[in-house]
C-alpha cells in the first residue's frame, strides 16, 4: 500500500525570524526615538529657554512642529501611495536628523524654533511610512505583534524618557537631548534599508488625484493645529480667541482629511479612524488632569502623583502584549469594543478618586484599566486600517488615523487647559468635569465600535 505523506502549511514566519529581524529592530527603534525625542523636548525645554532667553517663542516651540507634522502625514501619505514607503521613509530621517542638529547647535531661540518645525516634519513622514513598511513588508498575520510592538516602543520612553532627559540636561547640558538621538537613528535606518530595497515599487508614477488639493488642507489644519497648540498655552481672552479660531480652522480643514462619512461614523474605516481620535482624546484628556488633581485634591507629591501615571502605561504595555498573543477574535469589533469600555471604566473610576473619602488606590486601579485598554485598542485599529486599505490606499489611510489621532488629542487639551483656567484655581467640579466628559468620549467610542464591520463583521479564514 502506497504511504501517503501528509502536508502542513508552513507556519509564519517570526518578527524577527532572518528576513524581517533588521526590519523589526530598525522600525522600533525609530519610532522609540520619535517616542523619546517627543518627550525628552518636554522637559529639557524650560532650560533651553532660559539659556537662549526665548520664552517669547516658547508656544511656537511646541506649536510649530505639531503643524508640520500635521503636514508631513499627509504629504507622507499621498508619497507612499504613489511611489511607495522608500522615499518618505529617506527623507523623514533626513528631515529629522537635520532639525535635530539645527536645535542642538542653535545660538538663539529663534534657530532652535527653525529646528524644532524641520524635525517636526520629518517625524510626520516617519510616522506614516512605517505604517505603509508593515503593511508591505509583514504577514497580515504578523500585523498585530508588530504594531504592539510599536505601542511598547511608545510605551517605554514614556516611562524613562524624562528621567533620561532630565540626567542628560544636568550633567551634559540641553544641547545632548537633541544631538544624541541621531547617532541612533542613522543606525537605525540603516537597518532597514535592505528590507526596502525589496519591498516592490509602486506601479504609480504620479500623485493620486486631489493630491494637491489635499495638501491645501492639510496646510489649513497645520496653521490651525498650531494656533490650537499655543492657545491651549495662554490664559484669559487671548486663549480663547486663539483656540475659538483653531477649532473652526479644524472643522473646516480636517473632514477633509479623513475618510468619506467621517463626521456621520460610516460604517468601515471612517469609524476606525473616528475611534482613534476619540481614545486619545479621553485618555490624554485625562492624563493631563490627573497629576494635578493628585497633588492638589489628595496631597500626593509630584513623583507619587506621576507613578500613578506610569501604572497606566505599564498597563498599556501589557494590553499591547496581550491583545497581539490572544487568538484572532471572530469579530473586527470585539477589541476595539473591549479597550473603549475598559477606558470608558477606567476614566470614570479615577473620577471617582475626587472625593477625599475613597482611598488614593481607586484612582491607580482606574488608571490601570484605562491604560490596558489602550493597549488592546490602538494595535487593533492599526490592523483595522491596513484590513480595510487597498495597496494603493495604505498611505493616505494610515495618514488618516494619525491626524485622527493628533487632532483629537491637541483640541481636548486646549479645551481641557481652559476648563482648568476658568476659575481662580483648578477645583473638584472642574477636575470631575474633564474626567466625566473623557469618560464620555471613551463611552461614545465603545457604542460605535460595531460600526467598524462592513457588511458581516467575521474575518476572512481562507
Amino acid at each position: 500500500m502506497p504511504s501517503t505523506t501528509v502536508t502542513t502549511a508552513p507556519a509564519p514566519p517570526g518578527l524577527f525570524a532572518p528576513r524581517l529581524r533588521a526590519m523589526t529592530v530598525g522600525s522600533v527603534a525609530l519610532i522609540s526615538l520619535l517616542a523619546f525625542e517627543a518627550l525628552a523636548v518636554g522637559t529639557a525645554m524650560p532650560t533651553v529657554a532660559r539659556s537662549l532667553d526665548g520664552l517669547a517663542l516658547y508656544g511656537i516651540a511646541f506649536g510649530g512642529p505639531f503643524a508640520t507634522g500635521v503636514l508631513a502625514m499627509v504629504v507622507s501619505g499621498i508619497w507612499c501611495d504613489a511611489r511607495g514607503p522608500r522615499g518618505p521613509m529617506w527623507h523623514g530621517v533626513a528631515w529629522f536628523v537635520v532639525g535635530l542638529l539645527i536645535a542642538g547647535t542653535a545660538p538663539v531661540m529663534s534657530a532652535l524654533v527653525v529646528g524644532r518645525v524641520v524635525q517636526g516634519f520629518g517625524s510626520g513622514l516617519l510616522s506614516v511610512a512605517l505604517y505603509v513598511i508593515v503593511g508591505h513588508a509583514y504577514p497580515q498575520e504578523l500585523h498585530r505583534r508588530i504594531f504592539a510592538a510599536f505601542a511598547a516602543a511608545w510605551v517605554v520612553p514614556s516611562l524613562v524618557g524624562p528621567a533620561v532627559a532630565g540626567l542628560i540636561v544636568q550633567y551634559l547640558g540641553w544641547r545632548w537631548v537633541f544631538l544624541a538621538v541621531p547617532a541612533v537613528a542613522v543606525p537605525a535606518v540603516l537597518l532597514i534599508h535592505p528590507g526596502l530595497r525589496s519591498l516592490a515599487r509602486s506601479a504609480a508614477t504620479s500623485p493620486p488625484a486631489g493630491a494637491a488639493a489635499r495638501i491645501g488642507w492639510a496646510c489649513g489644519a497645520a496653521v490651525s493645529a498650531a494656533l490650537l497648540h499655543i492657545g491651549g498655552q495662554q490664559r484669559g481672552a487671548t486663549a480663547l480667541v486663539l483656540v475659538g479660531f483653531a477649532v473652526i480652522g479644524l472643522l473646516v480643514c480636517a473632514p477633509r482629511l479623513l475618510p468619506a462619512g467621517f463626521l456621520r461614523a460610516a460604517r468601515g474605516l471612517a469609524t476606525v479612524v473616528g475611534l482613534r481620535g476619540l481614545a486619545s482624546a479621553a485618555f490624554v484628556g485625562a492624563e493631563v488632569v490627573i497629576p494635578l488633581m493628585l497633588s492638589r485634591e489628595r496631597g500626593l507629591s509630584p513623583t507619587a502623583a506621576g507613578l500613578v501615571l506610569t501604572v497606566g502605561a505599564l498597563a498599556w504595555s501589557a494590553g499591547s502584549w496581550l491583545q497581539g498573543r490572544i487568538p484572532v477574535p471572530a469579530s473586527r469589533a470585539s477589541l476595539p469594543r473591549a479597550g473603549l469600555s475598559c477606558i470608558t471604566v477606567g476614566t470614570a473610576t479615577v473620577a471617582l478618586a475626587v472625593r477625599p473619602e475613597l482611598p488614593v488606590a481607586v484612582a491607580v486601579v482606574g488608571w490601570a484599566i484605562a491604560g490596558l485598554g489602550m493597549g488592546l485598542l490602538y494595535p487593533s485599529l492599526s490592523v483595522l486600517t491596513l484590513e480595510l486599505s487597498a495597496p494603493g490606499e495604505q498611505g493616505r489611510n494610515s495618514s488618516s488615523l494619525q491626524l485622527s489621532d493628533s487632532l483629537f488629542a491637541a483640541t481636548v487639551l486646549a479645551l481641557t487647559g481652559a476648563v482648568l483656567a476658568a476659575g481662580s484655581a483648578p477645583g473638584p467640579a472642574s477636575y470631575t468635569t474633564t474626567l466625566v466628559v473623557t469618560a464620555g468620549l471613551a463611552l461614545l467610542g465603545a457604542l460605535l465600535a460595531g460600526r467598524v464591520v462592513v457588511g458581516g463583521g467575521a474575518r476572512p479564514t481562507g
